[in-house]
């Protein structure tokens, strides 16, 4: 999920676009080209390109839980970003020249986008699969376009529609019932009632996401989007080598584990296709997509991310979800597109001039 934030910033926010690896998933400044201005064959199939990039990311739980298998969950992000980082130096190479434009403030929007969202919260959503339900983890950070939208108002004073705290309560108790696989234990334990520290995971992992958005957000507005793609995941590797430091697990026996050593082939497999395929191929495909398509649109077919990775988790791993769990994720998803609509109305009439009508 290296790559996800980046994806909210700009659906989410609609006008910037580049968090977790950059970016974001969400900003607020979409640089897009207006819809008139698109080529008819380009708006047809804009969409599907931004809905192939998020299906693609949702792929990568089928890679990261066989992954917590070999290798401690920080020793999976440290590669993740060694592997993506020599994926993209193509790009960090061609665009060197513009980094002693940067201004002070844009490098540190950066390192909190890089350690917060690249590195810390990926970290946590690796923990959040081995430990919790697969799929209900996958569900539960679809509420991370709420804290995004929170963190955009405080920070940027971004508006929020009338409606917002009323779709965002939705999806936030719609999300308590999805963590919760017995509601009626909740009262003898919650260790009972199904809640785990994978969901704690979860929950924190969707806060650093949700704050990296934001950040993001101020990333865009001071480089282009491939220079900040590829400075995040240097900031992102930085951190993560500091990390692995403190830990005391930069070494030989912890980056490259006796589980690795026994089966290198499927380690290396595994690593190359979290990287590759849930990694940087969908960011290019989802960011060709994004180009062609409005933001109020990308943000229902960023949706293919959360069923294609329910499909994984489900159908793979057979982490299922109770009945009830199932009614939860679907008014979660519903509450969440609908906050993204109402803020979009509310952008929509912030740039007019207009008062707010939802």
């Amino acid at each position: 999920m290296l790559w996800e934030c980046e994806a909210s910033t700009h659906s989410l926010f609609k006008k910037y676009r580049i968090d977790r690896v950059g970016l974001t998933r969400r900003a607020a400044d979409d640089r897009r080209l207006p819809m008139q201005k698109l080529k008819a064959d380009g708006a047809a199939y804009g969409p599907w390109l931004v809905g192939l990039g998020a299906a693609l990311w949702g792929t990568e739980s089928a890679w990261r839980i066989p992954l917590n298998e070999l290798f401690d969950a920080r020793v999976i992000v440290f590669w993740e970003h060694v592997l993506i980082l020599i994926m993209f130096l193509p790009i960090l190479i061609s665009h060197l020249h513009e980094v002693r434009r940067i201004r002070a403030r844009t490098w540190g929007y950066l390192l909190f986008s890089g350690f917060a969202g690249s590195a810390v919260g990926t970290i946590f959503f690796t923990l959040a699969l081995k430990y919790g339900n697969p799929t209900v983890v996958n569900v539960i950070l679809n509420v991370q376009p709420v804290i995004s939208t929170i963190g955009a108002f405080l920070l940027f004073g971004d508006r929020l529609a009338r409606r917002f705290f009323f779709y965002a309560g939705i999806a936030i108790i719609a999300g308590v019932f999805v963590s919760v696989a017995h509601p009626s234990l909740i009262g003898v334990s919650f260790e009972r009632a199904g809640l785990n520290v994978g969901t704690g995971y979860a929950l924190v992992c969707a806060l650093f996401w949700g704050l990296s958005t934001v950040a993001g957000r101020g990333v865009m507005i001071g480089m282009s989007l491939r220079l900040a793609s590829s400075m995040r995941i240097v900031v992102g590797l930085t951190c993560m080598t500091l990390i692995l430091l403190a830990y005391g697990k930069l070494n030989g026996a912890s980056l490259w584990p006796l589980a690795a050593q026994t089966h290198p082939a499927e380690a290396i497999f595994l690593l190359f296709f979290l990287a590759s395929i849930s990694g940087g191929i969908p960011l290019l495909i989802y960011f060709q997509g994004l180009h062609l398509t409005r933001a109020s649109t990308a943000g229902y077919f960023e949706m293919m991310q959360t069923l294609a990775a329910v499909c994984i988790t489900w159908g793979v791993f057979h982490a299922s979800l109770h009945l009830h769990q199932v009614i939860a994720a679907i008014v979660l998803i519903v509450a969440v597109a609908m906050v993204h609509h109402v803020q979009h109305h509310a952008a929509q009439a912030r740039e007019s001039g207009a008062p707010l009508s939802e």
